[in-house]
């Protein structure tokens, strides 16, 4: 970020648009320490931070009313193990809970766990083998059974079997067994050391579903349980209705195992519209609490927030706005399935190609013109936590020197202007979601593009469509049916294990394992495999960042993806409701229980 984004920043803490936690977490993202943070705001006339008020601590259950959410994106499911974007692991969260969740800092905060395991109490074993939660007792699910160590037990072998087709597979993958100690105790242990042991049943992809209600749905059958769509789970909020691709909603649920929550009677999550309209329903009409991914133009958000009935929250983590570059053939068939790991694409496979791509993209104009301070340009694709972020790579937009390269690689232009090589031209469709962002920035990239002699086709897919899980529909980015598409990815947890799934090989999206494998881009590295299986199992933190490190400048230096911008968690919340501290960690409702709306 540069000087002048940096005084905007400032200002915003002025106007009391961003919180001084905030600013000083931006720029420990940047690589500032936070006493130099702090000190910048001090020296900018910001006063210090003044004593935080006490917690607010609830004296009943209920009483609030209703709480009304909305995900423009629209849940199209409601198991967190088959959530195929945000949408659904949101969906899923208002009735299912994690044993810890991550707050804004990226610390653990227990839910469903009695404490945090730790080296110190006794729970995470020295040698990263093995790790021992506590469940907390007198814990029910919402039709009244008791959550138990057999419901852990039950959700690591049902993610795990690879008949499920579990897209938190990954999580789960590396557990040897879930061991029974108690009724209220298990003990996780791993087949090799594993330094990022709070990976399964935490945060986003920790979800618990209950074993009494899915163990006739283990494997094959799993598509078929009905409780995909009606959720029984432990959280604040016990299930109503849902209309996939519309409305979630709950009621309050009156045995929640925290005491005097939740505040709101019932709950509402509307899906549908779009980013814009969801940012005026909460910052200009008041109409609705809170409106989640406000990927909008950043002036459009400043002007709604003047009106006064809502603000933006951001928090930084790590997620990436990117473009993917298909390693397959969209174009071909093979045993019925397109984009196919057996095929190559037929130009995208010319390293020559890709670098050309990766400097055409304009991230000064897609920041300036589009995010501002909802984000920042970059070159990783690996951008927090802060220790493993490469400082090796450098992003550049230079149409002259993308020319270069394919004149160099013998893409000569045909008489229409678009380059050729041995009967393949250089034109390509490029697929995102529907959103006004998404649309200009595609717009930005294909004009440069056609000045280095490259026609690109722009395809929109509807959001609920292209993040859905329909095995059945074509324009889903796991069956990635163009050659290029763009949206946003993260860690979604304080460790980047799982995100950099996205590159290993045996994670390949196929009709096999049902369009649920993370790498999506079908890129196969003997290189890669070997930097992440080492990281997995690399206990000492140093060596550890240094090999993610190592494998962010590979798929970087390789164009798999070409970055664009590392994307604030950017929501809106009504002026009245609290306790909403966004995290970019975990879920927007990671905290849900204890939201509340002053009077």
């Amino acid at each position: 970020m540069d000087e002048h984004g940096i005084r905007e920043l400032i200002g915003e803490v002025k106007r009391g648009r961003l919180t001084r936690r905030a600013f000083v977490r931006t720029m420990v993202g940047l690589g500032l320490t936070a006493p130099m943070a702090a000190q910048m705001l001090a020296s900018s006339g910001v006063a210090q931070a003044q004593p935080k008020p006490a917690p607010f601590a609830p004296t009943k259950r209920g009483g609030g009313g209703q709480l009304k959410m909305l995900w423009w994106q629209a849940p199209t499911l409601l198991n967190p193990h088959f959530a195929t974007g945000t949408k659904d692991q949101d969906g899923s969260r208002v009735f299912y809970e994690p044993l810890a969740a991550f707050d804004p800092e990226g610390n653990m905060l227990p839910i469903l766990a009695a404490e945090i395991p730790s080296v110190q109490n006794g729970g995470v074993a020295k040698d990263g083998r093995s790790v021992t939660w506590k469940l907390k007792p007198n814990v029910s699910w919402h039709d009244g059974k008791p959550f138990t160590a057999d419901d852990l037990v039950f959700n690591w072998e049902y993610s795990a079997d690879p008949a499920t087709a579990a897209l938190t597979s990954g999580s789960y993958r590396d557990i040897e067994r879930v061991e029974k100690v108690t009724p209220h105790t298990v003990k996780l242990h791993f087949k090799s050391p594993t330094p990022f042991w709070f990976d399964a049943f935490c945060g986003a992809r920790g979800m618990i579903i209950p074993k009494h209600l899915f163990e006739t749905y283990k494997g094959d059958k799993s598509r078929e349980a009905p409780t995909n769509l009606k959720p029984v789970g432990t959280g604040p909020y016990r299930f109503v209705d849902f209309r996939p691709g519309d409305v979630v909603r709950g009621e309050m649920n009156p045995a929640y195992h925290m005491p005097n929550r939740p505040f709101f009677d019932q709950i509402e999550m509307k899906g549908g519209g779009d980013a814009p309209s969801a940012a005026r329903a909460v910052l200009q009409t008041g109409e609705y609490d809170w409106a989640w991914n406000l990927q909008v133009g950043d002036d459009i958000l400043r002007r709604l927030e003047q009106g006064g009935k809502g603000r933006v929250h951001m928090a930084q983590g790590g997620s990436c706005e990117h473009i993917q570059l298909n390693q397959s053939d969209p174009w071909r068939e093979v045993d019925g399935e397109k984009s196919s790991a057996k095929t190559t694409h037929p130009f995208l496979t010319d390293l020559a190609v890709r670098q050309a791509l990766n400097v055409l993209v304009d991230r000064a104009a897609i920041h300036e013109q589009l995010y501002g301070r909802l984000g920042q340009a970059t070159a990783n694709i690996l951008n927090g936590p802060p220790r493993f972020r490469s400082p090796n790579l450098k992003w550049e937009f230079n149409v002259e020197k993308a020319n270069q390269i394919l004149d160099a690689a013998g893409w000569k232009r045909g008489a229409d202007g678009i380059r050729a090589k041995d009967g393949k031209r250089l034109k390509m469709l490029f697929q995102t979601s529907t959103n006004a962002e998404r649309q200009k920035t595609q717009a930005i990239i294909k004009q440069a593009a056609a000045r280095a002699g490259i026609e690109i086709e722009l395809k929109s897919v509807v959001a609920s469509v292209f993040f859905g899980s329909d095995v059945a529909n074509p324009d889903t980015y796991g069956k990635f049916g163009a050659d290029i598409q763009m949206y946003t990815n993260g860690p979604n947890a304080p460790d980047p294990q799982y995100y950099m799934l996205n590159f290993v090989s045996w994670e390949i999206t196929s009709k096999e394992n049902k369009w649920q494998g993370r790498n999506t881009v079908r890129w196969r590295s003997e290189e890669y495999d070997k930097l992440f299986r080492a990281a997995a199992s690399e206990m000492d933190p140093a060596r550890r960042a240094a090999l993610f490190i190592r494998m962010n400048d590979l798929v970087i230096q390789n164009v798999i993806t070409i970055p664009i911008i590392w994307r604030n968690v950017t929501a809106g919340g009504s002026t009245r409701l609290k306790g909403a501290d966004v995290s970019g960690w975990d879920s927007n409702i990671w905290n849900l229980a204890s939201w509340y709306r002053e009077a």
